[in-house]
């Protein structure tokens, strides 16, 4: 399940996380790799990637705003520590401005966002600043907890944290961008007044965000609409029942729900398309067949987001 996120991830943040159009997203990999933004030394640990775009810019197209202190075009020190150290600012700065967006991030420390042999001189770096502090007796590093781990556990760590990263950032940037403003009062529609209604009041679910239950609102109300449209010449069955959509995963594994939201937009492809989809699917083999109808009707409008079946 944690691998289909990520890839889901690296998709959707390839594909539209920039505002140059498409660049590959490889969670932690290019992350941390791009973040070198820095002048050119004879130094092996920095490597110049002036041409490279970093989460900072990613930011930016999403947010449409500046991390505060970090500009888009900043270069690290050219001191390996003081480039690390300064990173590792960056990094805070990047959390402090994505939690106050509404981000949920307790357990993510910038540290765990740095390249494993950055995290390594980190560790030392502030180790030694911990023992200067001790030595003369100053507080401020008192309560200071490095959290020392192996390679290995760095880098599940690592991956864990930046997918998270995005995962909120996408939360707290882009799905606020849904609006039920455009949207009719779909329980006013014919046959929707036996769905049950979805609230969207902000307490009304501890699962799902206010713009995500206007999704589902959206499903529900494109579903019941269609279904009887959509499935009335179907080859391969009946009309489809009535649902009540609730959920982001095993309401949609079918493909009958995602299929009936594209053909209100584009009905031609009833007739080319779904009318060969199986409308009460009983085997993974026959919602398969259908999910593989509907990245083909995808493809035919041009919807081509690299989608897996």
């Amino acid at each position: 399940f944690f691998q289909k996120v990520l890839t889901a991830i690296q998709n959707w943040f390839s594909l539209f996380g920039w505002s140059k159009g498409p660049n590959p997203v490889s969670i932690p990999y290019s992350l941390r790799r791009d973040m070198y933004k820095v002048q050119l030394t004879s130094s092996e640990l920095f490597k110049q990637k002036l041409g490279k775009d970093t989460v900072y810019d990613m930011l930016l197209h999403l947010s449409g705003q500046l991390l505060p202190g970090v500009t888009s075009n900043q270069t690290l020190s050219v001191n390996p520590i003081r480039g690390i150290l300064q990173l590792c600012w960056q990094h805070s700065a990047l959390l402090t401005f994505l939690e106050s967006q509404g981000a949920y991030l307790p357990y993510v420390m910038p540290e765990f966002l740095l390249e494993p042999d950055d995290y390594r001189k980190w560790i030392t770096a502030e180790t030694f600043l911990k023992v200067v502090c001790d030595v003369m007796n100053l507080k401020i590093w008192n309560d200071l907890h490095l959290f020392m781990l192996e390679k290995s556990v760095f880098e599940k760590m690592s991956k864990r944290a930046w997918t998270d990263l995005l995962l909120q950032a996408y939360k707290v940037l882009v799905l606020p961008r849904v609006s039920s403003h455009n949207i009719s009062d779909p329980y006013g529609l014919e046959g929707m007044q036996s769905v049950p209604r979805i609230k969207s009041e902000p307490l009304s679910s501890n699962i799902y965000s206010t713009h995500e239950r206007i999704i589902l609102t959206w499903l529900n109300k494109h579903y019941e609409k269609n279904r009887k449209i959509v499935w009335k010449d179907c080859q391969k069955g009946e009309i489809p029942p009535m649902r009540w959509i609730i959920n982001f995963d095993r309401d949609l594994l079918d493909g009958l729900v995602l299929a009936a939201q594209l053909a209100a937009y584009c009905p031609y492809l009833i007739a080319t398309h779904f009318v060969r989809m199986y409308t009460t699917p009983e085997t993974p083999e026959q919602c398969l067949h259908n999910c593989l109808i509907f990245v083909d009707a995808m493809h035919a409008v041009s919807l081509a987001i690299d989608v897996k079946v």
